[in-house]
């Protein structure tokens, strides 16, 4: 089979995973950003790999589905987790909690926020991970913000963990707050709860790998997903030492059914 991936480099999982098909006979072609473009060269493949959450990927992904080549993640879904808004209805469709969020200009904001409402999270609106996530305490800390469609989540008090699954295998790390997912994590066991919060969210998406950042709750105990990812790199993924293997028997299972 010819197998094209989309990503934004050549290294880390992406080029891990490339070696792996190719060694099993695959054709595979990762597609970079240089000299990208979306049109009928892309397809020369029978699959492709949605590697990145680069908006260029996505269209791209987007255009190969509309001509009937299977993408995976689905880029549909995989937009929707790459925009908060998007993302936090797919949370609550799946049952599962989230914090409460609102959206708005600074100055709109200044009339409808009361101090009993900080501390807050303030989130690009399209974006995943941490970048550009900040936890603020008054109005004032966002007047760099003021010609900004801003984006704020309620601030959840908890003990903050970073949830992988690949297939059945979930691995848990407890996350520092705010940090990426590259940040050295400790492997914590996967409670009851944590795994039913999972296999929701995989079931109900019809999912067969990705991530979920969850916070629970110091008071009541509650898990709130704050977060959700279609394929993360695994940086911190414990169960194995490259999970590349593992994802690919699956994503190469999901293209034959």
């Amino acid at each position: 089979m010819k197998i094209g991936i989309l990503s934004k480099r050549t290294t880390n999982l992406t080029g891990k995973m490339a070696k792996f098909l190719e060694n099993g006979g695959h054709k595979t072609k990762i597609y970079l950003l240089e000299n990208f473009s979306i049109d009928e060269s892309l397809f020369e493949n029978d699959y492709y790999i949605l590697k990145s959450k680069k908006l260029i990927y996505l269209y791209a992904g987007l255009y190969l589905k509309e001509n009937n080549i299977p993408v995976y993640p689905d880029p549909e879904l995989t937009y929707k987790h790459k925009n908060r808004i998007e993302a936090h209805f797919l949370i609550k469709k799946a049952g599962l909690l989230c914090p409460d969020y609102i959206c708005g200009s600074l100055e709109t904001l200044k009339t409808k926020l009361e101090i009993s409402d900080y501390p807050l999270i303030v989130k690009p609106i399209m974006g995943s991970g941490s970048r550009g996530v900040k936890k603020i305490n008054n109005i004032e800390d966002l007047e760099a913000e003021k010609n900004k469609l801003l984006y704020m989540e309620k601030y959840i008090k908890g003990t903050h963990y970073l949830v992988y699954f690949i297939g059945e295998d979930i691995c848990t790390v407890e996350k520092p707050p705010l940090s990426n997912e590259h940040v050295d994590m400790k492997d914590v066991p996967t409670t009851n709860e944590i795994r039913e919060v999972i296999e929701k969210w995989k079931n109900y998406y019809n999912l067969i790998f990705g991530h979920l950042d969850i916070v629970i709750e110091t008071s009541t105990k509650g898990i709130y997903v704050v977060d959700p990812g279609t394929f993360p790199e695994f940086t911190n993924w414990k169960h194995d030492k490259d999970p590349a293997p593992k994802l690919c028997k699956l994503i190469l299972e999901k293209f034959k059914n």
